[in-house]
Parts: structure tokens; sequence; C-alpha cells
């Protein structure tokens, strides 16, 4: 069994990669939910919805997140009524949203919901919110006292203010979802995908028992570097990084997980910073791990399976 740390985009990509090149049925992704917040009276998962829509092939590959062959009419009508419209929900999209909040008004647990949405979409591999309780994500920005939810910062403000901290709401009280850490005791292989460490990964990392089980299994434990000469291939991350005193680079990355993961993959044009991650005590894997399609991203997920010799649940 393989077991991925998930945030959003990347991810997802990697995911959509890992399902080509071994076994669907032993995949399993955590996946953060530090991100979910209500809008409109919905409950939105942003991180798991990006995921189910990139596996099944229905995500907006333009924007990387939503439904592709979306359509607005729910917007339009809303924000001619003066509504909020700053968060986009397109009408293919607000159905999950409208499904997921209608079985949680029904007493549905969130693993149960999101096993049940896959099944709609056809994913073949295991899906789990890192819990069933709830995670916020908080961001408070230079000069400003309150905390702002993650999607306030993100999504409405663009990401534009200095960071000063971030915080994750809730999770000291939080329990990781059983299942998610029975996948994590029992996995081959543990990796963290390359997701945002401050605003994807850490609040997965931030539920007790998630380090400690890391630490436990560190010699199977990978990790996937979102930063790329410098620069997020995606969104804020480096930014982010910056901004509360961390290293943005392949370094910064390092000095977060090397404590819990034996395994860093960094981009061939990284491969200069291999000797400075040794002596970080971790193995740098040099790959090209800019997943241009999902043929490049099944390539990356083949050679990292390939060190733990997980040969056995290769497809063939």
């Amino acid at each position: 069994m393989i077991v991925v740390l998930s945030g959003g985009v990347g991810a997802a990509k990697f995911l959509q990669g890992l399902v080509k090149a071994v076994d669907e049925k032993e995949v399993v992704a955590v996946v953060n939910t530090g991100d979910d917040w209500y809008l409109h009276g919905l409950k939105i998962c942003p991180d798991l919805d990006t995921i189910t829509y990139t596996l099944s092939g229905q995500v907006n590959t333009e924007m990387g997140w939503g439904r592709k062959d979306e359509t607005w009419n729910a917007m339009e009508s809303l924000e001619r009524l003066g509504g909020e419209t700053w968060f986009r929900l397109g009408d293919r999209d607000l159905a999950t949203h409208l499904f997921r909040t209608q079985r949680m008004h029904s007493g549905a647990t969130l693993d149960v919901i999101t096993k049940e949405i896959s099944k709609a979409f056809s994913i073949g591999c295991t899906i789990l919110p890192m819990t069933n309780d709830t995670v916020s994500t908080k961001v408070q920005v230079e000069n400003k006292s309150e905390f702002l939810d993650f999607q306030e910062y993100f999504v409405k403000l663009r990401a534009e203010p200095r960071v000063s901290k971030v915080v994750y709401q809730g999770s000291e009280s939080a329990s990781v979802l059983k299942e998610a850490m029975d996948a994590l005791l029992n996995a081959d292989q543990i990796i963290i995908a390359p997701s945002n460490p401050i605003l994807s990964i850490e609040p997965i990392l931030s539920l007790s028992g998630i380090k400690e089980c890391l630490f436990e299994k560190r010699d199977k434990v990978v990790a996937i570097s979102p930063i790329v000469k410098g620069k997020a291939l995606k969104g804020p991350a480096d930014k982010i990084m910056a901004e509360l005193g961390l290293e943005a680079s392949v370094l910064g990355v390092a000095k977060r997980y090397f404590e819990f993961a034996k395994y860093l993959v960094i981009d061939n044009s990284d491969s200069e910073y291999s000797d400075e991650i040794k002596r970080s005590s971790m193995e740098p894997v040099v790959l090209d791990t800019i997943m241009t399609t999902p043929d490049v991203a099944a390539g990356l997920a083949k050679e990292i399976t390939s060190l733990m010799n997980i040969n056995q649940i290769q497809t063939s």
C-alpha cells in the first residue's frame, strides 16, 4: 500500500500519475481539510474536490480547480442579487457541495460522504479526509491582529498580503481519521506530495499521532519538493515560506521534513543542492518533477515507488 499525504493541485497531478504507475487499489490519499469552509451555507472541501475531479478526468485543467465544461449561471444570478461571488462556484461544482452538505445534515461523516462522491466519480483509489473533525487553517497578515480564513486570504486577497503567522485551529483536539492512521501504519511507502508545506501538508502533520508515525517509518517516507529553482510551481508556497523566515528552496523543504522523511525528491534543475541535502540527513533523489502531463507524472511515480522496490503492486 502507498499512502500519499496530499494537498490540492500538486498532489492531484501526482496521484493522477501514481494510479497509472501502480495498482490504483493500493493507493490511499490522505487529504488536507484545513482549507475546508462554509460558503452560502454549503460545506466546501477544495482539496478533496480537486483530487476527485482530477482523478476522474473532470477537472478544469486551465484553472487547476473546479469542473471542466463548467457553466456559471448561479454565480451570475447571485451577482445580480448583490451576493458575494469572489469565491467562484460553477454550476456543476455546486452539485458536489449541495450533495455533501445535505448528507452532513442527515448525519453522515465526511469520510463516508467522500467515499460516496468517489464512487459516483468512479475513483479507483481510496481518498480519505485527514479527519472528520473541524481543523481550520487561519492566516494572520502583517499589521493585522485578527486571523483570516484561508480562503479569504488565498482567493479574495489573492495571497497578496505579507503573512506573519499561520495556525491550524482545532488541530489540538481533532482526531486523525482511524482509516487514515491504519493506512499509514501499514504502508509500504508514504509519499509527501509536492504540495505547499505550510498550507497543505502541515495541517495534516499537526494532528496528534501523524508525525510520530512518520518518525517510526522514516525509511519508507519520501517527500517531493514543491519548490523548483526557488519558485513554487503552483500557489504561494515560496512566498509564504520566505515571509515566515524559512528558506524558499529545496533546502528549506529539507529542513521541514528531514526528521521524518528519508528521501527528498528534487528537480534536475536543483541537483546542485544534493550535497547540502545529504548533510541534512536526507537522501536526495534527482528527477524530472515538473508534471506537464499525466504520463510524465506516471514516470515520476514509477521512479519514486522503485525506491522501496514496490514491484508487487506495479501495473503491467
